[in-house]
């Protein structure tokens, strides 16, 4: 391919394309550049598998270390498992990227994005998404785009396209926009507590500049003098589906319409239609073309058998405005709360149902050393404070399969339970502890993930964290025929599977804290966005009103197995006073006493302890090791030790000094232990401080009033 340098000037910042300088094997490839940060996003095609009845999209995200000029920890010196943002970003270009392929396409399909260098002002997952559209164009593969994204961030009250990290910190808007000429295709956002109106405005803002992108990578691709394809469906029997049609059609409308079956009762009458057509299929004869097309495909039967339900379900949605379940269109499950489910062990534990969607959420409180460090991860963030984890284990859908490690799936709901609870947690110095959620998903049939947002609620205020507001959560969806659109409210597994669009809104009864969209269509115009975010509200709030009758307000006591914590501040000079020659001085306080220590680079120390006894004894330590000492100040004390020439008095908790023996009394002393003795308390006087910091104590002169106020402020 001819070489191409092209760059696009956009909203005050340049986008650089570079075609046809690096992987010239790939099928197609892109280096796609803003600032320092450039990404090199590459697809590939190659010939379809036997057996396969679905896409076989693959997308990886790569970040390299070098990219920062940084080389990674451990003992190998090589990046390990990808962190979460990683993932994130994966899915972040998955999911704009794979509804726009044609849903008969059985080729496989790699997208691999790789960070090759990056700034602290440019997020690289906007350019990969964006890369990722160039480059599958440029391999020719089926592909109805161009798609673009961007990142939309509010500051103070101007939007502002493709903010810096810096400008995401500081405003209350983090929103990624994926578009197509057809509409918007994806929303992701974390916000603070905004007005509907307010994210509206952010999509459409969002969406324009998404239509500048667009039209510039057509213009590449002319320059480039390359058409985009479009292949022809290839044809297949229908044969088989009219057969099937034929036999299923009205005993599916029939169960659709038993609105008092649950689930359950559901698939199996469903199950049982479709296992009756495959007797009936065996029975005929081998040579029959309807058995002959089930032979050769054994997935055949049950992708028609699906396909009819699908159109059946979504005609009697469009048509007569009932679900599955009988309800309404805007109408929510029946909705259940509780709180304290587990011991009080647990910090904090909430269980939330919705219709069959169980999750229940537990809360664990963690000290400031718990904190999740970021030291592997290019960008700025260096620790997370709030940690939210999400399992869904597979009896949960009453299947059976291997346990494995968290896939891309678990990790994105969790991350956007994460984002929703984020805008309401009390700040750091009010509430210094780090916190970890867990959800664990019991039972599913339908948005796990804003039950994992609601019971999240639950079991922080269970816990006694003072939230700022509770969050709860509502998911949308959609089913569009022609020109007919339907939006549904909470929507349930049947629903998401066969629906056209998954729409998560989470908020407080104030404004919108997290909001995620994914569609199977092409995209949607910001009319429809704004009717399904609108309709979210009620929803959001009929959910909200049930958990604040399980609980209405934080608990204003925490579990008596939560630590208790301790903060006081210190001169950041004295910060390795503190920790001690190799640790020495800070084991030693933790030996003692039992409790943790945790000390911030501004000199903020956080004592933590179950027992709140023992984390006040740290606290002395540190104070009486921290505190300025001045000649003539008085305290009690107690003898540690003594030397022949005098005696060793701690008099603040682990700071020491000498009594010579010519200070213990105002006539001549013959030996130490003629005066004091070891445990004994004495009312000593700051003499003299010397330059290597040594502390000289005297027993003389110190008037009673002294004496008085130094045993007073020992009691205390």
């Amino acid at each position: 391919m001819v070489e191409l340098d092209k760059s696009i000037s956009f909203d005050g910042r340049d986008i650089r394309l570079k075609v046809g300088l690096l992987a010239p094997q790939a099928g197609g490839s892109v280096l796609i550049q803003s600032g320092d940060t450039c990404v090199l996003v590459t697809a590939t095609r190659a010939a379809s598998r036997e057996g396969i009845d679905f896409l076989p999209l693959l997308v990886d995200y790569e970040e390299r270390l070098y990219a920062a000029g940084r080389i990674p920890g451990g003992f190998l010196r090589r990046e390990g498992r990808p962190p979460e943002k990683v993932t994130l970003t994966g899915r972040l270009i998955d999911r704009p990227l794979r509804p726009l392929f044609p849903s008969w396409l059985r080729d496989d399909i790699q997208i691999v994005a790789t960070t090759l260098s990056m700034d602290e002002q440019v997020p690289p997952d906007v350019l990969a998404v964006t890369g990722a559209s160039i480059a599958a164009m440029l391999a020719k593969i089926p592909f109805n785009g161009p798609m673009a994204a961007v990142r939309v961030g509010l500051v103070g009250d101007d939007f502002i396209i493709n903010p810096t990290y810096a400008e995401i910190e500081a405003g209350d808007l983090d929103l990624v926009v994926a578009g197509s000429p057809e509409g918007v295709i994806m929303v992701e956002a974390g916000a603070n507590q905004l007005p509907e109106a307010d994210i509206i405005e952010a999509i459409d803002f969002g969406y324009e500049a998404v239509l500048d992108l667009i039209a510039a990578q057509k213009d590449l691709l002319k320059e480039l003098e390359i058409e985009q394809v479009h292949e022809e469906k290839p044809v297949t029997d229908s044969n088989l589906e009219n057969y099937i049609r034929d036999r299923a059609t009205d005993p599916i409308k029939e169960i659709l319409k038993k609105f008092d079956f649950d689930k359950n009762q559901r698939d199996e009458a469903l199950d049982e239609i479709k296992a009756g057509i495959e007797t009936g299929i065996a029975e005929l004869p081998e040579e029959d073309p309807i058995r002959v097309a089930t032979t050769q495909d054994a997935k055949a039967l049950g992708n028609v058998f699906k396909d009819i339900t699908k159109k059946l379900m979504r005609r009697q949605i469009v048509e007569e405005n009932v679900r599955v379940d009988g309800r309404k269109l805007d109408e929510v499950r029946p909705v259940s709360c509780r709180v304290g489910v587990l011991p009080r062990r647990v910090h904090g534990s909430g269980l939330f149902n919705r219709g069959l969607t169980q999750v229940m959420s537990i809360v664990t409180l963690g000290t400031p050393g718990d904190a999740q460090e970021l030291a592997d991860d290019l960008h700025p963030e260096d620790e997370k404070r709030y940690l939210h984890h999400y399992n869904f284990p597979p009896y949960s859908v009453g299947e059976t399969k291997p346990l494995r490690a968290p896939g891309r799936r678990e990790i994105g709901h969790g991350a956007l339970a994460e984002r929703a609870i984020v805008p309401v947690l009390p700040p750091k110095d009010q509430f210094p502890y780090v916190i970890r959620v867990v959800s664990e998903v019991l039972s599913s049939n339908g948005s796990t993930s804003m039950g994992s947002v609601c019971g999240s609620t639950l079991a922080l205020m269970d816990a006694g964290v003072p939230l700022i507001k509770p969050v709860s959560g509502a998911a949308m969806g959609l089913i569009k025929e022609g020109e007919e659109v339907r939006i549904l409210t909470d929507i349930q597994g049947i629903e998401d599977f066969l629906g056209d669009m998954d729409f998560k809104v989470a908020g407080t009864d104030t404004g919108i804290t997290a909001l995620q969209m994914d569609m199977k269509i092409n995209g949607l115009p910001i009319e429809t966005i704004a009717k399904a975010i609108h309709q979210a509200r009620p929803a959001r709030l009929h959910i909200l009103e049930k958990m604040l009758a399980a609980i209405d307000q934080p608990r204003t006591e925490m579990s008596p197995f939560a630590p208790r914590l301790l903060m006081l501040k210190i001169d950041p000079e004295l910060i390795g006073l503190v920790i001690g020659p190799g640790g020495k001085t800070i084991k030693g306080i933790t030996e003692e006493t039992g409790a943790k220590i945790d000390i911030d680079d501004d000199g903020t120390v956080t004592i933590s302890a179950i027992d709140v006894e023992k984390a006040e004894r740290a606290r002395g330590i540190v104070q009486g090791l921290t505190r300025k000492l001045n000649e003539g100040d008085v305290y009690v004390g107690r003898v540690t030790r003594i030397i022949p020439i005098g005696a060793f008095v701690e008099f603040l908790p682990g700071k020491e000094g000498m009594i010579h023996i010519s200070q213990l009394a105002d006539y001549r002393v013959g030996k130490v232990e003629d005066e004091v003795g070891v445990g004994d308390e004495v009312i000593v006087k700051v003499r003299e401080i010397d330059n290597k910091g040594r502390i000289n104590l005297t027993r003389l002169g110190i008037h009673p009033d002294e004496a008085a106020a130094a045993r007073s402020a020992a009691n205390r």
